[in-house]
């Protein structure tokens, strides 16, 4: 059955003769007149890569809600419906809400040309702005300096997860290339996680950021061992563990944040929220990548 809401989402595609043209400048106009949502959302952690970003995003919102926090979380592309992309409070938007507010969006943009991400991102900003919470997860939609959600002033966090080869003809040709844009994410953030990256992609990075305080490197400042195929050894500061779960992203985010006393209060991530909570996400994104590779080409998560 077609809803108001798919019918609208079509009128949105229409705005703009390219589905990807990447930019921030259309995006700055619409999000002014709709009185700048982007400045007043809650202490963000933003997420760039290749691969994991969707997971790496499920593990961290299921430490922060298990440990009775309030997130908001953007993610892309849906499975079955959009507003699978957003979640208010821990839940996914209800859709009579998220049908008011890209009406009212798509009646300020006034029919001027703009990408769908670009339009829908604006929307998810109204209301994660409206919404108060304690976290915003934002997932990139593809790249990261002239990504939409690259558009918010300040971060509290910003970890930039697997790099390989992405989206070429719109990211350049090369990894370093690529990983140059993914980068582009790393501003005005308090915090940055570097995952496991391959060694041409690794040096690069440290070149790039050499100029930049409280990175926070895999094997330099954090490292994870597997052990077997359940089980990986994990190690942060002066802290070790065993994990039943290969969840060491989310695992060093969440001690940053305690670090930074952004979540001092995080004492209940134990090896049974590993176990419940947070395989089931990676198992299902998995699931997805598989059945959309079928049908939309090369696509990661």
């Amino acid at each position: 059955m077609i809803t108001k809401t798919d019918k609208l989402l079509k009128k949105l595609i229409a705005l703009h003769p390219k589905y990807i043209d990447l930019s921030l400048t259309r995006l700055k106009i619409l999000l002014k007149k709709l009185g700048n949502p982007h400045h007043q959302l809650p202490p963000t952690i933003h997420i760039a890569g290749t691969n994991g970003k969707g997971s790496t995003l499920s593990f961290i919102k299921n430490i922060l809600e298990q440990n009775n926090y309030s997130v908001h979380t953007y993610t892309s592309p849906h499975l079955e419906k959009f507003r699978e992309r957003i979640s208010l409070n821990n839940k996914t938007i209800n859709a009579n809400k998220l049908l008011r507010c890209l009406e009212k969006v798509k009646k300020i943009n006034n029919n001027n040309p703009i990408t769908f991400f670009e339009i829908t991102t604006a929307a998810a900003f109204v209301l994660f702005a409206k919404h108060k919470a304690d976290f915003l997860i934002l997932e990139t939609g593809l790249g990261g300096r002239l990504d939409a959600t690259n558009i918010i002033p300040k971060k509290l966090l910003s970890i930039i997860t697997s790099i390989g080869i992405d989206h070429e003809e719109f990211l350049g040709n090369s990894l370093k290339k690529i990983t140059a844009e993914k980068l582009g994410i790393i501003k005005n953030t308090k915090e940055v996680i570097i995952a496991k990256q391959n060694k041409e992609v690794g040096d690069f990075i440290i070149k790039k950021l050499k100029n930049v305080n409280n990175v926070i490197y895999y094997k330099k400042n954090f490292n994870f061992r597997i052990i077997n195929k359940k089980k990986f050894k994990y190690k942060f500061k002066n802290f070790e563990k065993i994990f039943l779960a290969k969840i060491y992203i989310g695992m060093i985010t969440h001690d940053v944040m305690k670090i930074s006393n952004k979540a001092s209060n995080c004492k209940k991530f134990l090896i049974k929220l590993a176990r419940n909570k947070l395989i089931k996400p990676n198992k299902l994104y998995r699931i997805i990548e598989l059945r959309l590779k079928r049908f939309m080409g090369a696509f990661n998560l």
